[in-house]
């Protein structure tokens, strides 16, 4: 990463010009608390956690959502919701240092497509508003669900009482806090993409506070469609550069999508970031 493109991507983060985008690898370094496990946080990981820690075949281990629509039809829809749960609303993990940097400076807007909660926490010392994706629901055509928190609980609103003087978290994949909503199986991707793609999955605010924004995008793989899918519409209205991407040693694929988007990929993984933005991870390690 040259000294310029650093520079760039900086100050436009400091700016809140570049907005923040989260996938798996930002928490590479949360562990459980108790085992000293690795937070199964990417696709592979998931599976394995779903499953006890034993592979499924090899067509399911493909991507989670495949994997997760086999277990849906076999043990129900409430089983995926009660391990997501577990896994990221009742273990205790410790601190992933992408979070203590955001903790640090907490951008006016973040999107993470992880289910945990420690972007949650990163804020939990003031009011902002958080907007959760869900799916296959039949009350409402709107595939999210919008929460102000006071600094001290979350409560729903109608996003005609979003205060935008506020921090946006949105979590389009789900998060267990303040209640457990998830896009999880292929059901309910292709529900949740579908809407997002008429516009249903965004609330009009965030809508218009995106329009010319940039992106980096942190710990994400864009390898498989469904990531795809989903970010490029969350990310519709950027400007003509969208962003960057780190990714380590990306594919012909990946590295042909970006160009195709306008998404300037940085050879890097989130380690690499950290080490340039001298933050936390480099006192881990040494710690």
């Amino acid at each position: 990463m040259s000294a310029t493109v650093f520079s760039e991507i900086l100050e436009g983060l400091y700016d809140n010009k570049i907005v923040p985008y989260l996938g798996p690898g930002v928490l590479f370094d949360a562990k459980n608390k108790l085992t000293g496990q690795d937070m199964p946080a990417d696709s592979h990981s998931l599976i394995l956690a779903m499953n006890n820690g034993q592979p499924m075949a090899p067509k399911l281990m493909y991507e989670f959502p495949r994997a997760a629509m086999n277990q849906e039809l076999k043990r129900g829809r409430n089983f995926l919701s009660q391990f997501l749960t577990k896994t990221y609303g009742e273990t205790e993990w410790t601190r992933a240092a992408v979070h203590d940097w955001l903790a640090h400076w907490k951008p006016a807007y973040v999107i993470d497509v992880n289910r945990d909660t420690q972007l949650q926490d990163s804020y939990a010392d003031e009011e902002h508003t958080l907007i959760v994706g869900v799916a296959r629901i039949t009350a409402s055509q709107f595939r999210y669900r919008i929460y102000h928190f006071d600094g001290g609980s979350y409560f729903e609103i109608p996003q005609e009482q979003v205060d935008p003087r506020f921090p946006v978290l949105f979590k389009p994949m789900g998060t267990p806090k303040p209640e457990a909503n998830y896009v999880a199986s292929d059901a309910d991707y292709v529900d949740y993409i579908t809407e997002l793609m008429g516009g249903f999955a965004i609330p009009e605010f965030l809508k218009n506070y995106r329009k010319g924004k940039q992106y980096l995008f942190l710990g994400l793989r864009l390898n498989r469609d469904s990531e795809r899918m989903v970010m490029g519409d969350i990310i519709r209205d950027a400007g003509e550069r969208k962003g960057w991407a780190l990714i380590k040693s990306p594919t012909d694929k990946e590295v042909r999508y970006c160009k195709k988007i306008g998404l300037e990929i940085i050879d890097a993984d989130v380690e690499d970031w950290l080490e340039v933005v001298g933050f936390a991870y480099a006192q881990k390690k040494t710690a």
